[in-house]
């Protein structure tokens, strides 16, 4: 038996293939994790862009979090927001909901993730961004139909 002929547009094909491939196999991780600043920058910026916005997110919601400001954390979340806190999954509705239920849905552990996260320690994926391991996520927000105009806000809280 005689191996079958590969047509020389289809090897060189294959030969792309197999260099894109090994190319891919080659990057680094989809996530970012204790890096530097400008490594979680980068991966942001890549990822979701509207690095501006973040860090005013961000900053804001640090700024918040040491005070236990429940109205000013509860303006930077998107609702419905998920909150899985005391064993149980809630989805808070709105602001108002938000602050109503501040101290059952927000641990102290929460707020010291948040305000004591090292920036290199920030988790970037398709998703968005998490502090701690996970316990808060934050996600670029489309604010038209084509994504063009985005804001950040919180998207999920793990207690």
């Amino acid at each position: 038996m005689t191996p079958a002929r590969i047509h020389p547009a289809r090897r060189r094909s294959a030969s792309w293939l197999a260099i894109g491939l090994a190319a891919v196999l080659l990057l680094p991780p989809v996530t970012a994790e204790a890096g530097s600043q400008e490594d979680v920058e980068a991966r942001i910026e890549a990822m979701h862009g509207n690095m501006d916005d973040f860090w005013q997110t961000f900053d804001g919601l640090r700024e918040s979090a040491r005070g236990h400001d429940a109205e000013s954390i509860a303006a930077f979340a998107e609702y419905p927001l998920t909150v899985n806190a005391n064993g149980e999954t809630y989805d808070i509705q709105s602001a108002r909901d938000f602050v109503d239920n501040f101290d059952a849905i927000v641990t102290q552990d929460t707020l010291d993730a948040i305000t004591g996260v090292d920036i290199g320690d920030l988790l970037v994926n398709g998703d968005g961004v998490a502090i701690g391991d996970g316990t808060v996520w934050l996600a670029a927000i489309c604010d038209n139909s084509d994504c063009s105009a985005t804001h950040w806000a919180i998207t999920a809280i793990n207690n």
